[in-house]
């Protein structure tokens, strides 16, 4: 299996994870976090494919997934939306994170190998939103295991992810 293939079985196996977690998650803000990564991961496949099959080599969107994540922990948060979780879904929480992380490390070593410089580009792109992807989930493992979740809020480090 080629860099390509295994990247693009990668993003499929990512999206068919976060459809299946958001499917059991009883609570609609986090839900709608998970199909929103789930939809990263379609782009970032097709993003992969049209590399793959053209050569092209045109950088993914940056996207504002987490102007969106924000937004939605902030409605949580003012709706009072009432927080049930049990250990079973933070510790599936905590498996996505993992994922991301072993995604992060693929397109960060993937790059350094690269012999062309627009694929080297192309892969710290793809790097850089899977590190969005895995701060978001390192506030919804917070979010969730936090027992007074409204506090967590004022608590989380935003701002600095605007530098990747």
């Amino acid at each position: 299996m080629n860099i390509y293939e295994y990247a693009m079985q990668m993003e499929k196996d990512g999206e068919k994870f976060y459809r299946e977690l958001a499917g059991k998650c009883r609570i609609e803000g986090i839900r709608t976090i998970l199909n929103i990564l789930a939809s990263e991961e379609v782009k970032h496949y097709n993003t992969i494919s049209l590399l793959k099959k053209n050569g092209e080599n045109s950088l993914p969107v940056k996207t504002k997934v987490l102007d969106n994540v924000k937004n939605i922990f902030i409605r949580m948060k003012e709706d009072k939306a009432e927080v049930y979780f049990d250990s079973s879904e933070l510790d599936a929480y905590k498996k996505a994170l993992n994922i991301e992380e072993m995604s992060l490390k693929f397109y960060r070593d993937k790059a350094a190998e690269a012999g062309i410089e627009e694929e080297k580009l192309i892969l710290l792109r793809l790097a850089a939103e899977e590190e969005y992807h895995r701060r978001i989930l390192e506030n919804v493992v917070e979010f969730v295991a936090r027992p007074e979740p409204g506090s967590w809020l004022e608590n989380a480090e935003w701002h600095h992810l605007d530098e990747y």
